[in-house]
């Protein structure tokens, strides 16, 4: 296990480089004066006109060989220098970095209760086949994988926020806003939860889990869905298979039978599929994040996106595939701790 880790993480240099060749590789789909916006700062610099972005074309080398422009574009990346986003005005840094607590925020309180209900209800349903609780769990997962999220977020915004006004959209009510964005208030991670703790007020933390409920319940029943179909098949692989019929013969007790030797192995798929999830919700949930007025990661890239925003869609697909790459490193790992079978050697 140490000796496999060890070559993991000596190798993700060489992954990680691969990632930015590919990314660097798809801007030279654009033309030069297009692809000047990745390497300026400042958007004034555009008001010089025709001839200013020609020599800002000569200045950071677009006129030069491609592997010249990779290695100069590698050295901004390196010192933190993303560009200029111009659907956010401000440097695509800066925007990640602003738009990031949000998201992960949401992803936070979102895989827990994904991850756990779907593995313990798959775990029962595959354990109860055919029975009442299998009947009860299939329907809700297939309900949950086949209604589409923005819809279920809609139900519920105007159910128990329209109807009720329990759960409002928005992170903070504009009483908690105005005290979060208050000099006695502190901001040490951008969660509003965490740092409502941290500085000790409660009111704030209350309000911010209140704006939360929604937009958790509406990720979690579709992903929580696709956890409890992939548990419930592996489960039943595995109850198949000689070595738990073998367990069983030997007269171990059915829970040992079941939580150690059927459990444990059904999981590995459902620890690969769990740390793709977890990457899909960091990397942004554009329709959730719309519906419920949060401003995240998801809709800064959709935004991005439809304004032809360059930098920011290069810095997103940056971000994405970076972590991309060390969550497959995770996975990987995980499967030596879930498996006992498993051995890298």
């Amino acid at each position: 296990m140490f000796a496999f880790i060890v070559r993991r993480l000596l190798l993700l240099p060489v992954i990680l480089i691969g990632v930015t060749l590919l990314i660097f590789l798809m801007t030279q789909l654009v033309g030069p004066s297009v692809r000047v916006s990745i390497y300026i700062t400042n958007p004034n610099v555009f008001k010089g006109g025709q001839g200013t972005i020609q020599k800002l074309e000569h200045k950071y080398g677009l006129d030069k060989p491609i592997w010249v422009q990779y290695a100069n574009w590698i050295d901004r990346l390196v010192h933190g220098n993303l560009g200029w986003s111009a659907s956010a005005r401000m440097p695509v840094a800066q925007a990640l970095g602003k738009y990031l607590p949000a998201t992960a925020e949401l992803a936070l309180y979102t895989i827990w209760p994904v991850v756990f209900l779907g593995i313990w209800m798959g775990f029962i349903s595959g354990v109860h086949q055919d029975q009442w609780i299998d009947q009860v769990t299939r329907i809700i997962a297939i309900t949950g994988w086949s209604l589409p999220i923005f819809v279920l977020g809609l139900v519920l915004l105007m159910v128990f926020y329209g109807l009720f006004g329990w759960f409002p959209p928005g992170r903070l009510s504009l009483w908690a806003s105005q005290i979060v964005g208050s000099s006695s208030f502190h901001s040490y991670t951008g969660l509003r939860t965490i740092d409502a703790i941290l500085n000790g007020n409660w009111r704030i933390l209350l309000d911010a889990l209140r704006h939360l409920v929604l937009p958790v319940l509406t990720l979690s029943y579709a992903s929580w869905a696709l956890i409890l179909r992939i548990m419930r098949s592996s489960m039943l692989e595995t109850l198949r298979q000689d070595y738990v019929t073998t367990a069983r013969a030997k007269g171990l007790p059915e829970k040992v039978v079941l939580k150690k030797h059927a459990a444990r192995n059904a999981l590995i798929p459902v620890a690969t599929i769990s740390g793709l999830m977890v990457v899909g919700l960091l990397g942004g949930t554009v329709l959730t994040e719309t519906i419920f007025d949060i401003h995240g990661l998801g809709r800064f890239a959709a935004q991005a996106a439809v304004q032809f925003d360059l930098p920011a869609i290069l810095g997103f697909a940056l971000f994405y595939g970076f972590i991309m790459v060390f969550a497959n490193l995770i996975v990987d790992v995980s499967y030596g701790l879930i498996d006992p079978r498993v051995r890298f050697e």
